[in-house]
């Protein structure tokens, strides 16, 4: 089949590009450039540098005749939602709804949308949180992402769109910008590889579900052979501390850094885990790769690439 990866020269979408070369398909890929960085796109895709909102994605269906929308391209820095709503509004919802509607015209028989875990639920009722929790953002981002789901379900009732919402916990690893699509273990590797310390916001005993990039890959190439329409967590049930993280990097380079806290940041999450049993049932999927394990990987990554730059 062909798959347009949208998000493609991000750390994730550029995983999934991959995979879904190897297994075959052809794979055409959408990125504005913004934060994926081109070197990312694997050989052998269709590169295209446009943004989601641009009517030019009709065409681009059109010309390839797309089967399925794997939709990663998003605005994804909490931060930036909370200080510009506005944007994060155009980019994942209008952005979002463009693509949907231009799949649609083009008759493909399923949309996968990344949406998120922790964001989405919001201060959870219950640990760790299942598909049924409820939604309760509290980022413009969170709730841009929880639209998004919305409308799928809108376009499903009305125009019977087939379509699959992946909910990532905080997913890490391999290609993960540390500047750009920053996450807390990007963040750490590059500042610890140089020599420097990095900062852990208040004491560090907040936690969030990590899971590695490769076993979210297994999830998105899972639902490309899935039947109707579902919603899934993709996360490992697994509550990891920030301090936990940090003394696993830094015992990877030999106790050579320092632990530095800094002010709590107002507002944050201080518990967010999900978890993944509704998708073991439906499509067998289980995360594989553990914390430190993974930590591992994605250090030696960060490691590799600070030697060649």
């Amino acid at each position: 089949m062909t798959i347009l990866v949208t998000g493609g020269a991000g750390f994730i979408g550029s995983t999934i590009a991959e995979a879904c070369l190897r297994l075959g398909h052809e794979v055409v890929v959408i990125d504005d450039l913004s934060t994926g960085v081109l070197d990312n796109v694997p050989k052998g895709v269709t590169f295209y540098q446009m943004d989601i909102r641009d009517e030019g994605v009709y065409e681009i269906l059109h010309r390839h005749r797309v089967d399925v929308i794997n939709h990663h391209a998003a605005q994804i820095d909490v931060r930036r939602s909370v200080l510009d709503p506005k944007h994060d509004i155009s980019v994942n919802v209008l952005g979002s709804i463009n693509m949907i509607e231009a799949g649609l015209r083009h008759g493909i028989s399923r949309f996968i949308f990344a949406s998120t875990g922790g964001a989405i639920y919001g201060e959870q009722d219950a640990y760790p949180a299942d598909e049924t929790h409820a939604t309760n953002p509290v980022s413009p981002y969170g709730i841009s992402k929880l639209t998004v789901e919305k409308f799928l379900h809108y376009y499903h009732v009305e125009r019977d769109l087939t379509y699959t919402v992946l909910r990532y916990t905080n997913v890490y690893g391999p290609r993960q910008n540390p500047h750009g699509e920053a996450g807390v273990i990007a963040i750490f590797c590059d500042k610890m590889l140089r020599g420097n310390d990095p900062v852990i916001n208040g004491d560090g005993l907040q936690t969030r579900d990590y899971v590695y990039v490769d076993d979210v890959v297994r999830a998105s190439v899972a639902a490309l052979d899935m039947s109707g329409t579902d919603t899934f967590n993709i996360c490992t049930g697994v509550e990891t501390t920030v301090t936990s993280i940090f003394h696993d990097l830094n015992a990877g380079l030999d106790g050579a850094i320092r632990e530095v806290h800094g002010p709590g940041k107002p507002g944050e999450q201080r518990r967010s885990v999900c978890t993944y049993g509704k998708i073991e049932t439906a499509l067998g999927w289980t995360p594989t790769v553990g914390m430190k394990d993974g930590l591992l990987r994605t250090l030696e990554f960060f490691r590799e690439k600070f030697a060649n730059e």
